[in-house]
């Protein structure tokens, strides 16, 4: 489907971007799923699972500590899921996912972002219908006969399997995330994961060009200055 081009650029667009931000993220994310049950990770598997994106992502473990420890102290704090859609320069789609512990806050600060470079906030549901929900677990790997077999025997609902380049990227239903990464596992022992998430991979793509590009380039910066931000989604080509 041409797309593990697209998902391995955006990993690596997560390694340059601000490390802060990454790890503002992630604590949030560590502590709310802390706090939802045991805090924990061998008695939580919400909490297990986001410690090991974490890893992933490079988070260091005394960020993973801090916000185990935090949800341990006892803290009052308490954060909603929140998306917001809507459309961006030349009718592109954008989807933001934020985790806030102020709605109102939050619902202003992104609609001043769209405002601000000259976008649209949509209703809910305006813009999701034009992606896929699907997890993705990206490596080096080139059997994709292997790995087929493999996942299907462990009853994985496999989308997608596309090879480039010696590295692998697979598709499947975002439930069956991690019973792919154990299948994985069990086939590559030594294995070592650059994409393990969740995400959303648009349907088709636009591109940007001139102004257009910088009121997209503005909402972008703009969205990643949100603090509640956790994942900024669109369908934007990367023209460079």
């Amino acid at each position: 489907m041409g797309r593990a081009f697209e998902v391995r650029k955006a990993a690596m667009a997560k390694t340059g971007a601000a490390k802060t931000k990454i790890y503002s993220r992630f604590g949030k994310e560590i502590y709310v799923a802390a706090k939802s049950g045991v805090p924990d990770p061998e008695m939580n598997q919400t909490l297990k699972r986001t410690i090991e994106k974490a890893k992933v992502a490079q988070v260091p473990a005394d960020i993973i500590k801090r916000a185990i420890e935090k949800a341990k102290g006892g803290s009052e704090e308490s954060y909603t899921s929140v998306r917001y859609e809507g459309f961006g320069p030349n009718n592109s789609f954008i989807i933001v996912d934020c985790l806030t512990d102020n709605v109102n806050r939050t619902v202003s600060d992104v609609r001043t972002c769209f405002n601000k470079s000259k976008s649209k906030m949509g209703i809910s549901g305006s813009v999701a219908h034009n992606f896929d929900h699907v997890g993705v677990l990206s490596f080096t790997y080139g059997d994709d006969g292997a790995m087929l077999d493999a996942l299907v025997e462990a009853n994985v609902d496999v989308q997608d399997i596309e090879v480039e380049e010696g590295q692998m990227t697979v598709y499947v239903s975002p439930t069956d995330l991690y019973a792919a990464k154990s299948a994985i596992e069990a086939l590559i022992p030594d294995v070592s994961f650059d994409v393990v998430e969740n995400t959303m991979i648009p349907q088709s793509y636009v591109s940007v060009e001139g102004e257009d590009k910088e009121l997209f380039d503005r909402l972008m910066s703009m969205l990643d200055a949100v603090d509640d931000v956790q994942e900024v989604y669109h369908n934007v080509q990367d023209n460079a």
